[in-house]
């Protein structure tokens, strides 16, 4: 049986989780057999449904994808939950639906709704106490201690870093297992979060956006324990087919072009045609082959 995400974390050394958002994404990153893999809010709804991340994706849509990916893959998923998608009777609902679709965590966020994306301008918290009910709704609603609760705050964009510590410590206090301070903008910044909290910390690597990307080391060093990397694949997806769609725009043939592909076989065999092919031969109707 592969190693659980609740097992893993009770070792030492950096969790490196890549955003997934889609089962190519997830697949691949699955045969890369990482620690964990991070279904990323924000590539679900730009891939799924074309729309910026600010609370456009319903509880629906989400667990959907949820289920899809934790069937699809053998990698522990840690899966964004936004703000639970409603009040605290949409948390438990959301808890609960995201632990029996096959996450093994769900990271809740203290953003009012509509959420937006934590490395983005204009978010705005929900007072302490709401949010803080959020948390014991969420740790009450699981089925298993070994559901992690991941408590994300907003609040060091709008409200500066001494409000998002308090709130850590009352998230941790109120049943979180893992604490996700969003959008430090410094390194002094992210050192002071490592020596606050004696508790499993998220670090999030937005390429882009307003925390440093640091090396394994440097974030081990500072006390962090997970590393979610939500839009590197993303990224990197979207800037291939720029490139390729501009090609074959230009030429009218994917002829010449000089970018890298992934390999037709491999993808068939990714995929899991195989499987068709021999099911196809197994039940082939007579005088088929």
């Amino acid at each position: 049986m592969p190693e659980t995400f609740s097992e893993r974390l009770s070792r030492p050394g950096l969790i490196v989780a890549p955003g997934v958002y889609d089962l190519v994404s997830a697949k691949l990153a699955d045969q890369a057999e990482f620690d964990a893999l991070y279904m990323t809010g924000f590539g679900v709804v730009a891939s799924h449904l074309g729309y910026p991340d600010a609370g456009l994706a319903t509880y629906t849509d989400m667990v959907g994808r949820v289920r899809q990916i934790a069937e699809g893959t053998a990698t522990p998923l840690i899966a964004d939950g936004d703000t639970g998608y409603g009040g605290l009777l949409n948390v438990d609902h959301t808890v609960r639906g995201y632990e029996a679709s096959g996450a093994q965590a769900i990271q809740l966020e203290d953003q009012e709704f509509p959420k937006k994306c934590g490395h983005t301008p204009s978010r705005r918290v929900i007072p302490l106490e709401d949010a803080v009910r959020k948390i014991k709704v969420a740790a009450d609603a699981r089925s298993s201690p070994a559901f992690k609760i991941i408590a994300r705050t907003d609040a060091r964009t709008a409200l500066g870093l001494d409000e998002a510590l308090r709130r850590g410590e009352a998230f941790l206090k109120a049943g979180a297992d893992i604490l996700f301070i969003e959008s430090p903008e410094s390194v002094e910044e992210m050192e002071r979060i490592g020596r606050t909290f004696d508790a499993p910390l998220v670090a999030n690597m937005v390429e882009g956006g307003r925390t440093p990307i640091l090396s394994r080391a440097e974030l081990e060093g500072l006390g962090y324990r997970i590393a979610i990397y939500p839009v590197a694949g993303l990224l990197a997806a979207a800037s291939t087919l720029q490139a390729v769609f501009a090609h074959l725009k230009s030429t009218g043939s994917t002829r010449n072009w000089d970018g890298q592909l992934y390999p037709f076989t491999e993808f068939v065999h990714m995929i899991g045609f195989e499987r068709v092919w021999a099911f196809e031969r197994a039940h082939a109707e007579d005088g088929e082959s």
